[in-house]
């Protein structure tokens, strides 16, 4: 079973480690991740050879192709994957993760799973655990939202019913 890591953890040095620590818990529960910060590599090269292109016009129209090419791999990994692990840390949910999120739940046939071991509250009041549009996707997909990666063994990325 594939499963789509919506994250922002690619973004900074700090956090890439934790990255290889969710794709190896899963790959322990016998699913395999997806990690579109892994298989973008070669858009992340492009990328930063764009930056030094010198005339602004040609840099802006480069970056602007190579970021609707990732965006659109994104998309495609996410239509291949069985079910999402969203990663929902930080004092908002990143605006990249509840994207994918909610791109995920319209696909109709996956089942959404967030981690929060985040302590601070995230959403509106104590009834919601982050933004309550981005619990609603991953509650209705059948999915539910852990606090500890211990838990991870207890999420089912199956839709029920």
């Amino acid at each position: 079973m594939k499963i789509f890591i919506a994250s922002p953890l690619g973004f900074a040095e700090s956090s890439k480690p934790f990255l290889a620590v969710l794709r190896e818990k899963l790959r322990v529960l016998g699913l395999e991740p997806i990690d579109p910060w892994s298989t973008s590599t070669d858009l992340e090269k492009q990328l930063q050879a764009a930056e030094t292109i010198p005339q602004p016009g040609e840099r802006q129209s480069a970056l602007h192709r190579i970021a609707m090419s990732i965006a659109e791999r994104n998309a495609e990994l996410l239509r291949a994957a069985d079910g999402i692990l969203a990663v929902l840390d930080g004092p908002d949910v990143d605006s990249g993760t509840a994207s994918e999120i909610g791109y995920a739940f319209g696909l109709g046939d996956k089942v959404i799973n967030g981690y929060r071991g985040d302590f601070r509250r995230a959403g509106e009041h104590d009834g919601v655990r982050v933004n309550l549009q981005v619990q609603y996707w991953i509650e209705r997909s059948g999915g539910r939202i852990i606090s500890s990666l211990d838990r991870l063994s207890t999420l089912s990325f199956r839709r029920m019913g």
